[in-house]
């Protein structure tokens, strides 16, 4: 038996007018519409956080730099060299 969790909002007569106008139009139930619609935003908003999105020529430059890194800088070659003496080499 699926589970299901209980969603309430609370919206303008405007808000809920249209909602239920566009819940129409899909032939879809107001509840059925608002959660596929709030399913969409979600997944979108977190694809927006999660996947880095790059130019072409940035893909480039990435692939790069993963290909050939840069030299390290003094400064964190040092901070390597002192955790090793403090913690033990990195893996």
């Amino acid at each position: 038996m699926i589970k299901h969790a209980r969603l309430e909002a609370r919206v303008t007569p405007e808000t809920h007018t249209l909602l239920k106008r566009a819940a129409e139009i899909q032939g879809q139930t107001v509840s059925d519409f608002v959660v596929a619609a709030a399913r969409e935003a979600a997944m979108q908003a977190i694809e927006r956080e999660e996947i880095i999105q790059l130019s072409a020529e940035g893909q480039r430059r990435f692939a790069a730099a993963l290909i050939e890194p840069p030299p390290l800088a003094p400064a964190l070659e040092r901070a390597i060299v002192r955790h090793a003496d403090l913690v033990g080499p990195l893996e």
